[in-house]
């Protein structure tokens, strides 16, 4: 799964590859958490591309009130074209969403500790999302997911899920709005290469939301990386 990521140089990175221009009120942020804003990108109806702030959570068009009883902030793969909260979004609504790395908990004994993961190039990538609009009680709300899928031989050390990561030669075709054959988009959703990523523990302040700053990507004293 994926529920904390890191949204800093990707976003900026992102919007250069793009020719896009970023919406206001970007800044760097280590650790972003469900419910709260997310810099996503998706299609627009005259063929055009932009940058979006998305609610990290997708609400449903069709959900009776702007949150649910259930966590929609990540959609499995294996699943994401039949299920009712994700099929129609999934055929007509996605989007990419810049990361720089993400935060994964293991279980040692009676704690669980944290680690950072990210590209072994060390440099920004991209996570397959989905967006949607819901509209009721006087508001609109702008929601997305992160897909998830099988964790690679890496990730796999610690959880068995990850984020479906985009290799750059995709993001066309995930984008393509007249794109809605499943059996031509769930390809695109496979783990990334184990041997293009890393993972280090880092320091236990990640478990806190409010906490921010590049410190919490850095390795716990014993420096040791996986």
């Amino acid at each position: 799964m994926c529920g904390r990521f890191i949204q800093a140089a990707s976003g900026d990175a992102l919007a250069r590859q793009l020719g896009l221009a970023l919406p206001a009120g970007y800044s760097m942020r280590y650790n972003v958490a469900p419910n709260q804003t997310v810099l996503g990108v998706r299609a627009v109806a005259d063929g055009g591309r932009e940058l979006v702030w998305l609610r990290w959570g997708l609400i449903p068009s069709w959900s009776r009130e702007p949150r649910l009883k259930y966590s929609t902030i990540n959609a499995r793969a294996e699943t994401v074209a039949e299920k009712p909260a994700y099929c129609q979004a999934f055929r007509q609504r996605r989007c990419l969403i810049p990361a720089d790395g993400f935060y994964e908990w293991r279980k040692v004994g009676d704690r669980k500790q944290p680690y950072c993961i990210g590209l072994e190039a060390r440099a920004p990538f991209v996570f397959a999302g989905l967006w949607e609009r819901w509209e009721g009680e006087g508001q609109a709300v702008e929601s997305c997911t992160i897909l998830v899928t099988s964790a690679n031989e890496r990730i796999a050390e610690i959880h068995d899920r990850m984020p479906v990561i985009l290799d750059p030669a995709d993001y066309d075709a995930w984008l393509d709005p007249g794109a809605r054959d499943p059996a031509k988009l769930l390809p695109l959703l496979r783990s990334y290469p184990a041997e293009r990523m890393r993972l280090w523990p880092v320091g236990t302040a990640v478990n806190r939301p409010a906490n921010q700053g590049p410190e919490l990507m850095a390795a716990i004293e014993d420096k040791q990386s996986y």
